[in-house]
């Protein structure tokens, strides 16, 4: 564990720092909260399940499959990776079995990585449309990643224009709050860039 980077993080103003646990264990997430940082983030279901404890804060940010939906509804804080109707519509659904809104990221895809999830940067206006339709689901606002690449300009041009979409849908919807974008290797440019939450693992567990 990174505890010079912790320390670090914790001095962060109006930035929110999710610790990703994925492949980490119980131990290392106990280690990390009693270090101060106590929102973690998950990308796969089954490890949330596996690991989650109601004294921490839980974000799922990987792709979220609509049948996995039901087994973490009422337990996590956002959802980060809403890139759907259909999932929206699971989501909805078990919202409001539990009488529940759930905070969501719609997760744009910025980079031309075929590897990449999300939803296209130009139907980003519509979706959110789409989505007033869904009382139990929160629009927080947006989640992205990056290319993972060595050129830091093309990044930060990415960055950037991601800013530039949650800047005007924020001035539309009032609930837009949060711009997720930058991990371990590009965090310091996404906060450069309009970033007030940042997703890091490798940099804080290691």
């Amino acid at each position: 564990m990174n505890h010079e980077l912790i320390e670090s993080l914790k001095t962060l103003k109006d930035v929110q720092v999710v610790a990703v646990s994925k492949k980490r264990s119980k131990e290392q997430i106990e280690e990390v909260a009693k270090a101060g940082l106590r929102v973690f983030g998950e990308n796969r279901v089954q490890e949330f399940i596996d690991k989650y404890d109601p004294a921490y804060t839980w974000h799922i940010i990987g792709h979220l499959q609509t049948n996995k939906v039901k087994y973490i509804i009422g337990k996590v804080d956002l959802i980060e990776s809403l890139d759907s109707l259909k999932l929206a519509k699971e989501i909805e659904k078990y919202a409001a079995r539990q009488d529940l809104i759930q905070d969501v990221l719609v997760q744009i895809k910025i980079s031309n990585d075929p590897m990449k999830t999300g939803l296209p940067y130009e139907e980003a206006e519509e979706f959110l449309k789409s989505l007033q339709a869904y009382p139990h689901i929160r629009v927080r606002g947006f989640m992205c990643v990056a290319t993972h690449t060595d050129d830091m300009n093309l990044v930060a041009e990415e960055f950037e224009n991601m800013h530039t979409l949650y800047k005007s849908m924020k001035t539309i919807y009032p609930t837009i709050d949060t711009l997720s974008m930058g991990m371990s290797h590009d965090y310091k440019i996404a906060i450069e860039h309009g970033a007030n939450m940042v997703r890091i693992g490798t940099a804080i567990f290691e």
